[in-house]
């Protein structure tokens, strides 16, 4: 954003906005040439007849998502299989963190995507719909939300168990102590998932209009290149030790112990590196009932972002 690095070729405007806005706008409206994107949106739109979007492998957000399942401290949640049976809330059905957690408590704790009743609606504002038009199978029940409730108040009255979220609520920090985590240690529980799995899940992407894309095919190239080059920078800075870059304390401890963990690209972007991660949640997708057919990650990228020249 700040032309430290320039796209070959390519001569960049930004809009920063949040995210919620740029996905509702790009996705309703097909507004910019490129944008950010939830990868499970994009994945859903590779069903479209049209195909509006290509994605390249560059994923600008991700999130281990065990931090992100809230409970009603009522509720008598105390671990996943409690879930069973429960009331379950999420901003949207298809929004890329409650895939994961979908899948994760699948795979890891055995609680099924159609073992609990979903109620979907806005988090903090009421009337929050869809970005995409959901058709899942009938053994998956989704609810939506009354005109004036959220989620997030919703689950300080009881009037639902758990919420599955990007967003921390704002229940959480409320002073009744009507919400907690499910995992409240969810540091060491996901330190333990990515040992296990090494999965580092992967909440947006970058995509360009179709059109755009098919007029000048080098683009895709091009973008990738610099957006590796911004990482490339980005991982320096956060080695750097004369001075913080970014306000955390103790921001070189939690940099190294990533790079213990989990190498020292630990934020990769690329194909081949990630095709374990994108696999895992392609099969998500489908299992959940918002794909047609489970796609090979193979099939969401630019071919050109697939291999480059050597000399």
């Amino acid at each position: 954003m700040d032309k430290t690095i320039v796209p070959d070729g390519v001569d960049l405007v930004f809009l920063n906005m949040p995210v919620e806005e740029t996905f509702f706008r790009m996705l309703r409206h097909r507004e910019f040439d490129i944008a950010e994107m939830s990868l499970s949106s994009y994945v859903m739109s590779c069903f479209s007849e049209a195909r509006p979007f290509v994605a390249i492998p560059v994923f600008p957000s991700r999130y281990f998502r065990h931090s992100s399942i809230y409970v009603n401290a009522e509720a008598g949640i105390r671990e996943p299989r409690d879930l069973l049976g429960k009331r379950v809330g999420t901003p949207e059905y298809q929004m890329t963190a409650p895939v994961w957690i979908r899948g994760i408590l699948s795979d890891e704790y055995g609680v099924k995507v159609d073992d609990v009743t979903y109620y979907a609606g806005g988090e903090e504002q009421p009337n929050r719909p869809e970005k995409l038009p959901l058709d899942l199978p009938g053994h998956i029940r989704v609810n939506r939300l009354g005109p004036d409730q959220t989620l997030s108040a919703m689950l300080r009255d009881g009037e639902i168990d758990a919420l599955y979220t990007a967003r921390k609520p704002s229940s959480y920090d409320g002073p009744s102590g009507r919400v907690r985590r499910l995992f409240e240690n969810f540091v060491e529980v996901e330190r333990a998932y990515f040992r296990k799995t090494n999965i580092f899940p992967i909440m947006h992407t970058i995509v360009i209009r179709r059109e755009i894309y098919e007029a000048n095919r080098w683009i895709a190239q091009s973008l990738y290149k610099a957006f590796v080059e911004a990482q490339r920078r980005v991982y320096s800075e956060l080695q750097e030790t004369a001075a913080l870059k970014v306000m955390l304390p103790w921001l070189s401890a939690h940099v190294e112990d990533a790079r213990q963990l989990m190498g020292d690209d630990y934020w990769s972007y690329g194909f081949q590196q990630n095709r374990e991660t994108l696999d895992t949640f392609l099969r998500y997708s489908y299992e959940q009932g918002l794909s047609k057919r489970r796609l090979s990650a193979k099939e969401i990228f630019a071919p050109e972002t697939m291999e480059s020249f050597v000399i």
